[in-house]
């Protein structure tokens, strides 16, 4: 079962009734939305809420967080990404995931809907008609209005003690994150705990204003901090034994730590609010560092804003929560920087992916994957800026990412964005080129391939008429790939030859040849010329070693996989299977992931274990559900699956065949454990 849960990285205070609550009312209804004011510790309660309750949810946990989205258009794009659905098929992604959802028992977790509320509405009436076994929980600011929905308030932390002698929740908290800055002797001290109080009483006990005060503590005594909030919110409301507003304790806590940070940290923080996602240090000083801030300055800021409890450290990154960002937009506005700020961050991210683009077929190759899938909302909202105020960049951001896209489960949007930005930029040259290349390899993996052969033919008259060589090997590899789908080897091998012949300047790993290379493989493969494919293979390989490139090297493992396949070295087999399977999964190339399971499924049915290779095969299945095709590939993949179920089913006999295939489908981690020898973690990002 996946659980996909952020972690608890700090303890968990008080909500005990909460927890139980969440739990039971989980337990009875299939929406449930924790609702609460911004601040006031949804998410943290929506976290144990999830955990506590995974067991009743065999199909999976799944954490979708919905601040990064600013609109309604990656919506379902999101949910899919991460229940691990990469479609390859022309279908409505709601179809899709409607389908996967149908016969599924799932917890899905949307974290921060109060933006989305009208589309998540419609969204979830539509999911649940359909799937008996979906159960929803959400936090939002307001209801999501979904016909059975429960709503559990979410208050801020009690502030009276409970049993005398004992802290109260508030301050439990308090005393918790202050506990890194606070020598023990003082933080045990009744003074301390006494002007401690005060600061919860007066914070109302909202989490995050009391973890933006507590930080103020590696500057300042309890007793400063608490005399300095009494000043401000005795002046703000002009009686100072009158209650506090509901939750204005919270919008004076950010403001106070706003005017407590320097002018520089002030104006990072503001411009570091249109990172969708957390950024590292690179990106902040792209984003941040325009007139009057220089890189080092940004750096600084950045630090102090972490020490201050405005950012957060994520590893190498840094993230602010949706409501210091709120904020920070707000004074972005009284600053008139929204465009200035907006027009950087999509600069940077057109940056990001033509580096990424020109070291494609280097050591960084997976890297790049694993950076250009983490940034996805950030990279959509480059490109959407960019295609309103200048087409042709953006277009050109959409071309760069669009193979790691359609490789690794965005190639709706892949499309899509190329779709619209060919619309709205005519100009021929390079950037074109790139585009109805990109193009054309969507629409080939969702079946269309007329439409690709003809965005082929029109990427290959740019690529003539401006004499762009990596676009020419681009026309011939979408070309060759086609043919090759379509049972025509010879032509496919044909047309990359051609092109390598007429491109034979740049390097021999170049993007472009690669590809093309990697064509007359699969050709030689497909003629029955097993022995002059290997040796291609192989030569190929060592290229692609010496380079440290992935991609490539994966489809090569792949093809020696299946001509040891068909020559009866079933432990090469197996041995070049599970290699693919390590490259594929460090990237996410789920329809890759299928490809190898298959394949492996082979090897092991070949060498007498059919238990396992049949559990492989149902994994492999679920794999292929989640990128819409029912077991796609090249046409001589068929037999060797033909090969592998005759096998098994000899073997085992049909009861028990079908009892491992179920097991294997449904429980996906038991078969990538046989894949990988244990359950494999996707490689660091």
């Amino acid at each position: 079962m996946a659980v996909m849960v952020p972690d608890e990285t700090t303890s968990f205070v008080g909500r005990g009734n909460e927890s139980r609550q969440v739990v039971g009312m989980l337990a009875t209804h299939r929406v449930v939305t924790l609702v609460g004011a911004g601040g006031v510790g949804k998410t943290r309660l929506a976290v144990r809420g999830a955990l506590q309750d995974e067991g009743r949810h065999p199909d999976g946990v799944y954490w979708v967080d919905l601040t990064p989205l600013v609109g309604d258009r990656l919506l379902i794009a999101t949910v899919c990404d991460v229940v691990g659905l990469a479609d390859h098929t022309p279908r409505m992604q709601i179809d899709v995931l409607r389908s996967w959802l149908a016969d599924r028992r799932v917890l899905l977790v949307l974290d921060s809907c109060e933006h989305l509320v009208p589309d998540l509405r419609r969204m979830l009436d539509d999911l649940l008609a359909y799937a008996p076994g979906l159960t929803v929980l959400a936090t939002s600011r307001k209801p999501l209005e979904v016909a059975g929905e429960q709503t559990v308030r979410v208050d801020p932390l009690p502030v009276d003690e409970g049993t005398p002698g004992e802290d109260s929740d508030a301050l439990r908290l308090f005393r918790d994150r202050a506990r890194p800055v606070v020598a023990p002797h003082v933080l045990d001290s009744p003074e301390w705990t006494a002007a401690a109080s005060d600061v919860c009483r007066r914070l109302e006990g909202v989490p995050l204003a009391l973890e933006l005060a507590c930080a103020q503590l590696r500057s300042r005594s309890i007793a400063d901090l608490a005399d300095a909030l009494a000043s401000r919110l005795e002046a703000l409301t002009g009686d100072p034994t009158a209650r506090p507003a509901r939750h204005r304790a919270l919008r004076t806590t950010i403001g106070w730590s706003h005017e407590l940070c320097s002018p520089v940290e002030r104006l990072v923080w503001a411009r570091l609010s249109v990172a969708r996602c957390p950024v590292d240090l690179q990106a902040a000083q792209a984003i941040c560092a325009l007139h009057p801030l220089g890189p080092d300055e940004v750096a600084a800021a950045l630090d102090s804003l972490v020490n201050q409890s405005v950012l957060t450290r994520v590893g190498d990154r840094f993230r602010m929560l949706d409501t210091l960002k709120e904020y920070g937009r707000m004074w972005l506005a009284e600053l008139g920087e929204e465009e200035r700020i907006a027009r950087a961050h999509a600069s940077h991210h057109l940056h990001v992916a033509r580096t990424a683009a020109a070291e494609w077929a280097g050591p960084k190759q997976v890297q790049w994957y694993q950076r250009i899938a983490r940034t996805h909302p950030d990279l959509c909202a480059a490109i959407d800026h960019l295609l309103l105020v200048r087409p042709e960049e953006g277009l050109e951001l959409a071309g760069h990412v669009a193979f790691y896209w359609t490789c690794c489960g965005h190639l709706h949007e892949a499309r899509g964005y190329l779709e619209r930005g060919l619309a709205l930029h005519h100009a021929h040259g390079p950037v074109r080129a790139q585009a109805l290349w990109g193009l054309g390899v969507a629409c080939l993996l969702q079946g269309e391939h007329d439409t690709a052969q003809a965005l082929a033919a029109d990427c290959a008259r740019e690529a003539e008429e401006f004499g762009d060589h990596e676009a020419r090997l681009a026309a011939a590899y979408l070309n060759g790939l086609i043919y090759l789908l379509t049972g025509r080897p010879l032509v496919a091998r044909t047309t990359a030859e051609r092109a390598l012949d007429a491109e034979a300047r740049g390097t021999s790993t170049s993007p472009g040849r690669l590809r093309c290379r990697l064509i007359g493989v699969f050709a030689l493969t497909a003629l029955g010329a097993h022995h002059e494919s290997q040796a291609l293979a192989r030569e190929l390989l060592a290229e692609c070693e010496a380079a440290d490139e992935l991609w490539t090297r994966s489809y090569l493992q792949y093809q020696l996989s299946l001509i040891a396949l068909f020559e009866d070295r079933v432990q090469d087999a197996e041995e070049h299977a599970r290699a693919m399977l390590h490259s594929k999964w460090s990237i996410g190339d789920s329809f890759g992931i299928a490809l190898g399971l298959d394949l492996l499924a082979a090897a092991l049915a070949a060498q007498g274990q059919s238990e396992d290779a049949t559990v492989l095969s149902g994994t492999g299945l679920a794999y292929w559900r989640s990128v819409g095709h029912l077991q796609r590939g090249t046409p001589e993949l068929a037999p060797v699956r033909e090969q592998t179920e005759r096998q098994a089913l000899t073997d085992m006999g049909p009861q028990a065949y079908k009892i491992a295939l179920q097991r294997g489908e449904e429980d996906t981690e038991r078969g990538l454990a046989l894949a990988f020898g244990n359950a494999p973690d996707r490689a660091p990002e």
